[in-house]
């Protein structure tokens, strides 16, 4: 055995699983990289494009999505610590169109059909997707509050809006909340708005609030909004599975100059690109207790109450398609609550990523799991393959 208590002949079943879905056509390729107690396994297998032959790499570049999430909440808590912000303070000075909000008499009623929100929106309301609008778990357009949100270009999605984060704020202040403030937990939308109340609080853009903050101090050269040209070849092509056939079709080509430039909205909700190492910074930065190397980032407490369940077992019951009824969320993160497979460890936090990303640190393991894949998710609900990577991750353990 050895010093990461990793079993190196379990280890072996794990490019064995992953490679499986690679070879049945699920997706052309993926990286997975495991580390415990200072060493780190990664298995890069397949293609970055359907019928290419550019193989997987360890430094390949791939749009995380909501994984961005995890990054942006960690980079709100610097700016908490610093006191540009208080997790309790509403957040009406710096974002005046979520001042004096109506909200729906019921989800179904007519857009004028409100009353007055019961108290002001906080940071923490965002941070704990509470703040009374994002994603609405029923069909598309079953509600007025649902078309409005896309005709207005504010539905929850992956990637990056194409107006500009004033523009945005200004249409999601013409809208009234679908709940009051501390209600309901709606997934995505809150992470959008803290990223526009970080650029406001500091008068920097998001992107230089991210880089200034988190990915520099830790590395992370390949994590951003954009990717470089001299970069350009490392970032795979992104798929989803066509609804009647399961046919993969190409979501997103990686030659594609939007990556080339900056987003006119870079969104803390699921904008970035990564790779697998500058995750494993940022993971074992969390994993340290907010200590990376000889520096600190976030101070031990912050970290300890970001991957706190901070929700109320009705919201979790409310939305037992993302907490399974053994977890639920704190600032920024899921939060394992307890056992019910093998990774399901108490205290264990990440996030997964639409477009086919999983990225969990458990600290009571001391394990840190990355598993990045092509493959657009159809459900919030885990595909097979992040399952698979995961029961192959912990029946690796030997000690």
């Amino acid at each position: 055995m050895s010093a990461s208590g990793l079993s190196a002949a379990r280890l072996g079943r794990l490019r064995g699983v992953l490679s499986r879905h690679v070879e049945s056509g699920d997706m052309p390729g993926l990286v997975a990289l495991l580390a415990r107690r200072g060493e780190v396994h990664v298995e890069a297998i397949g293609t970055t494009e359907a019928g290419g032959s550019e193989p997987m790499r360890r430094d390949t570049i791939f749009r995380i999505a909501s994984v961005t999430k995890q990054i942006a909440a960690a980079t709100a808590m610097t700016l908490v610590e610093e006191c540009r912000l208080r997790l309790d303070d509403p957040v009406d000075d710096l974002l005046p169109e979520l001042a004096d909000r109506q909200v729906l008499t019921r989800i179904g009623a007519p857009l004028d059909d409100t009353a007055p929100a019961h108290r002001q929106i906080t940071v923490r309301d965002l941070l704990t997707f509470v703040w009374g609008l994002g994603a609405i778990m029923a069909p598309p357009g079953q509600y007025p509050i649902q078309r409005a949100l896309e005709e207005a270009g504010l539905e929850p999605a992956p990637g990056n809006p194409l107006i500009e984060p004033d523009e945005w704020m200004k249409r999601m202040g013409k809208l009234p909340l679908a709940y009051q403030p501390g209600d309901k937990w709606l997934y995505h939308t809150g992470s959008d708005v803290l990223g526009v109340l970080m650029a406001r609080a500091t008068g920097q853009p998001l992107a230089e609030v991210l880089a200034d903050r988190m990915l520099r101090p830790l590395g992370m050269a390949d994590t951003g909004f954009h990717v470089p040209q001299v970069s350009h070849y490392r970032l795979a092509a992104a798929y989803c599975p066509d609804p009647e056939t399961g046919a993969l079709v190409l979501s997103d080509d990686p030659r594609s100059s939007r990556w080339g430039t900056p987003p006119a909205f870079p969104a803390a909700g699921g904008g970035l690109v990564s790779t697998a190492d500058d995750l494993l910074a940022f993971c074992t930065m969390m994993l340290n207790k907010g200590r990376y190397g000889t520096d600190r980032i976030l101070s031990r407490p912050s970290v300890e109450l970001m991957t706190t369940d901070l929700i109320t077992e009705q919201q979790k019951a409310e939305n037992t398609i993302f907490f399974g009824g053994n977890s639920g969320w704190g600032l920024g993160f899921q939060v394992f609550t307890r056992r019910t497979s093998l990774a399901s460890t108490p205290g264990r936090f990440g996030w997964t990523g639409g477009t086919g990303t999983s990225v969990y640190t458990d600290p009571a393991e001391e394990l840190i799991g990355i598993l990045l894949t092509q493959r657009e998710m159809t459900s919030p609900g885990p595909p097979n393959v992040f399952r698979d990577f995961w029961t192959c991750a912990y029946q690796a353990i030997d000690d």
